[in-house]
């Protein structure tokens, strides 16, 4: 009995919930909505194409969190960025449109990585600030009008497109995640991360650049929010201030869920693909269920919670 009990504390609890709450969620739905459609092939491609900007959102989010840092403003910048690309593809060629957008959320995210890596900014005041900032620049952008994006080429890339039957959304999030987890897992700057979360000073003792690393965190922040305002404009076929507004809350919840650590050093890409899918699963169902919004962030705002519990209930293990 001893034994099981110190099996029992060895597991890790904030990396199986994920596993578990998914599981129970879709097997929630599964029975009460089997009627409604839940299960039919085209509603769960659905939430998987929905939620494809999220997960490249919440890659970011993974290496940004496990560093020690946070960012709040890849909303707004998703925003900035489809817009940007809307924009310049009314003049210019595909590929200045695909850079322009692309370089806006860089661009951000390596304003924001200066801020706080080589100024010694906290990365929650500093994000919040460019948060407003640049949800105001986006407003201000087209004067609150929405900009088709009729670059057919585009649409196809990034929105409705497909590749072998596959549709170009979903290769998009399968890339994305592949490339996040083999460079997290695998490569030097993932463990540098790692490291810089769990211990920053122990770090820069060790040889580490820790500004470095900081500034480069919080600029891939910047490029997968970008990356993410492509995917909204060329799946919607136009850009609108308030593309990325309310993933702030999704894409946080997803990557806390997924196992990564509020206070750094620890996290998965994989979990956040199934956080995304899960928050995704859930707001799928709770409008088949017929619920309304508020009753949705509700219902996120208690996953978080559950989810801060059990990170923090984890870590001072």
């Amino acid at each position: 009995m001893t034994a099981s009990a110190s099996l029992l504390q060895r597991m890790d609890l904030q990396r199986s919930v994920i596993y578990l709450g998914f599981l129970a969620i879709f097997l929630f739905f599964a029975v009460t909505l089997h009627d409604d459609g839940f299960l039919t092939t085209r509603n769960l491609t659905n939430i998987v194409l929905q939620t494809a900007p999220a997960t490249v959102m919440a890659i970011g989010l993974v290496f940004a969190l496990s560093a020690g840092e946070i960012d709040l403003s890849f909303g707004s910048v998703v925003a900035v960025s489809a817009l940007t690309a809307a924009v310049v593809l009314q003049s210019y060629p595909l590929a200045v449109g695909v850079l322009a957008g692309l370089g806006a959320g860089i661009a951000i995210g390596a304003f924001n990585g200066i801020l706080v890596a080589y100024f010694r900014l906290p990365s929650f005041l500093v994000t919040l600030a460019t948060m407003g900032l640049f949800a105001g620049i986006a407003r201000s952008m087209t004067d609150l009008r929405s900009i088709p994006v009729l670059n057919d080429t585009f649409t196809g890339i990034f929105g409705s497109g497909d590749l072998f039957g596959i549709p170009s959304l979903v290769l998009w999030t399968i890339v994305a995640v592949i490339i996040g987890h083999v460079v997290y897992r695998n490569t030097r700057f993932g463990a540098h991360v790692v490291a810089t979360g769990d211990n920053p000073r122990a770090a820069q003792v060790s040889g580490i650049k820790v500004p470095r690393v900081r500034f480069a965190v919080l600029t891939l922040c910047g490029a997968t929010a970008g990356l993410a305002g492509l995917l909204y404009s060329g799946r919607l076929q136009a850009a609108k201030y308030t593309l990325g507004e309310t993933d702030l809350m999704t894409v946080i919840a997803a990557v806390i869920v997924g196992g990564t650590a509020l206070n750094g050093g620890k996290g998965s890409i994989i979990g956040a693909l199934l956080g995304c899918l899960l928050m995704g699963m859930l707001n799928n169902g709770l409008i088949l269920m017929g619920l309304e919004v508020s009753d949705q962030m509700i219902v996120r705002g208690l996953i978080i919670l559950i989810a801060v519990a059990v990170s923090l209930r984890d870590t001072s293990r």
